[in-house]
């Protein structure tokens, strides 16, 4: 089996490397997606953390 019989996977190589490849990059998005989304969590809750401390401070005056 030479490498180029390899790549070719049998007349098929444009769906097994399609496959492989939208598998690459939807395990990609599995993983970086919760990154992008804990920090846009962070942001809101600074937000309403900082809200809660002006009312807070606005019902003691």
């Amino acid at each position: 089996m030479s490498v180029s019989e390899f790549f070719n996977m049998g007349g098929y190589a444009l769906y097994v490397w399609s496959s492989y490849g939208l598998t690459a990059v939807l395990l990609g998005w599995v993983f970086i997606s919760p990154i992008f989304a804990r920090k846009s969590i962070i942001k809101e809750l600074k937000i309403k953390y900082r809200q809660q401390q002006r009312q807070r401070q606005e019902n003691t005056e």
